[in-house]
């Protein structure tokens, strides 16, 4: 399913005149960077961080999909449906804190720092990258999010991302 994803992507932005990889490269260092700093220290940490990176990527590529040409914007809200793959997390997760309930306020912390550094690793894209900011805040031509709507868009990040925690059993 993912691969099917990227396939989709790929050929949207090569009809739009963009070389794929070309276009991503500048996005590199922020992906190393965010997963560098958020190396699982184990299996239960490795799920946590797969379910709640891959909703806060999805939450964030909507958000920001609605400011985006019409089939563009169908094509990313399409590929960030979900995958089936949640339910295993949430069953792993939720019967190893049946089984010790500490674990629970390891992976809770973990969970909250995942989300701290997925929010700064985005605001530093955002101030490093114009297309980027043009995108999110607007240009001259172009209309964008004002100073509250972005403020908003983080909250409802943030409270998508809470939903998760309680999914998997972390919201104490």
């Amino acid at each position: 399913a993912e691969f099917d994803h990227f396939i989709k992507l790929r050929d949207r932005l090569t009809a739009l005149g963009v070389n794929p990889y070309d276009a991503m490269e500048p996005y590199t260092a922020t992906f190393e960077n965010f997963h560098g700093r958020t190396t699982p220290a184990d299996y239960l940490e490795g799920l946590v961080k797969m379910y709640v990176g891959d909703g806060l990527a999805a939450d964030f590529y909507r958000e920001i999909a609605s400011y985006l040409d019409p089939e563009t914007r169908e094509l990313v809200v399409e590929t960030m449906s979900g995958t089936s793959h949640s339910d295993f997390v949430v069953e792993q997760v939720r019967s190893a804190i049946a089984a010790d309930h500490r674990i629970g306020g390891r992976l809770a912390l973990w969970g909250r720092r995942l989300m701290g550094e997925a929010l700064s690793q985005a605001q530093t894209l955002v101030a490093q990258r114009d297309a980027l900011s043009i995108v999110i805040v607007g240009g001259d031509e172009t209309p964008g999010m004002d100073l509250a709507a972005i403020g908003r868009m983080f909250t409802r990040i943030t409270e998508a991302h809470t939903e998760r925690m309680a999914r998997l059993g972390l919201d104490a």
